[in-house]
Order: structure tokens, then C-alpha cells, then sequence
């Protein structure tokens, strides 16, 4: 056999060796070799995830009192807005309920850890599919709505500043015309 054959049948994996037995041992380390750098791959990969699943739920937890505090401060704004409606106790009940519901809310934030949380928002997804589907459905209508408002709003915006300013363009440009100019030979 010559040298090339030799160096092209150590390539192949299915090769035996000369007397027909065990795979060469050339080919049992390469394959030992490339079995430890997966291994030393995959481990890393392992720590990057547990690196990064670590720090996202340290930021969490960081702004997690932040939330908490902002839910708080909507409770207060809505029972510092119910105080105008002191003469209808139906509608003081109400909102003074909601607002309550917020500071607990607010509190089960502060208490718990992220992965609680998660853990009972996974819940209440799994339990309720349809419930979730029909909140998540009215949430993009009413989503939609908004920004649908808001681009028309732009538009009569756009539509009334030319009036507001004068009127045409040309005279917001000092009197020249839009039109292309004519060059005479």
C-alpha cells in the first residue's frame, strides 16, 4: 500500500484495522479527542445559559421593587381620584376595591421571588387558555384602536398646519413656487 493510501484509509471511519479486527488506534483517539471537545462544548454552553439566566433574573429582581412601587402609586392615584365621587358610594366601593386589589397586587410583588411569579402566571395561562385568549384578544383590539386613533389624530394634525402657517407652500418658502424651473435658450 503506499503512503497516500495509507493517509486516505485512516480517514475513513468504517476503516479496520490491517488484520480485520478493532478500528485502528489512530482512529479510537480522534474519536476520544473530538467525544472531549463536545463534552467541553455542551459544559460550556451549560455555564453561559446558567450565566445568563442568572443575571436576567438578578436585573428582574432589581427592578422588581420598582414595579411594586408603581403599582402602589396607581392605587393611590385611583383612590386620589375616586374622591370626587364621594357622593355615589356605588362607584366609591368600586374603585376603592380595584385599588386595593392593586396594593395587594404590589405587595405579592415585593414578597415573592421572580420565578414565583412566573411559576403563577404559567399557572393561570395553563388553567384558563380561553379566558387568556379572549384578554389577550380585546387587549390587540383595544391596541389597535389606539394606534388607529392616534395616526388619525397625526393626520388632521398634518392636515391643519398648512392653514395655521399661512397657507401654501409657497409662501412659507418665501414666495417660490413648487414648480420646476423653466430654462429659456
Amino acid at each position: 500500500m503506499s503512503v497516500g493510501q495509507q493517509n486516505t484509509a485512516n480517514t475513513n471511519p468504517n476503516q479496520r484495522s490491517p488484520d480485520g479486527g478493532e478500528p485502528s488506534p489512530d482512529l479510537g483517539a480522534l474519536k476520544e479527542d473530538v467525544s472531549q471537545v463536545a463534552e467541553a462544548a455542551v459544559e460550556r454552553g451549560r455555564q453561559f445559559v446558567d450565566s445568563a439566566r442568572a443575571q436576567a433574573t438578578g436585573y428582574v429582581d432589581q427592578r422588581k421593587g420598582d414595579v411594586a412601587q408603581s403599582v402602589a402609586d396607581l392605587a393611590n392615584a385611583l383612590r386620589e381620584a375616586c374622591k370626587s365621587f364621594d357622593d355615589r358610594p356605588n362607584i366609591k366601593t368600586f374603585v376603592d376595591n380595584a385599588a386595593g386589589g392593586l396594593d395587594q397586587l404590589a405587595d405579592t410583588i415585593r414578597s415573592r421571588s421572580v420565578a414565583e411569579i412566573y411559576g403563577d402566571v404559567e399557572d393561570i395561562l395553563r388553567r384558563r387558555p380561553a379566558a387568556v385568549a379572549a384578554v389577550t384578544l380585546a387587549g390587540g383590539f383595544l391596541i389597535s384602536r389606539l394606534i388607529k386613533a392616534s395616526a388619525d389624530n397625526l393626520r388632521e394634525t398634518e392636515a391643519d398646519r398648512p392653514r395655521r402657517t399661512g397657507g401654501a407652500r409657497g409662501q412659507r418658502s418665501g414666495g417660490l413656487s413648487n414648480r420646476p424651473a423653466t430654462v429659456r435658450v
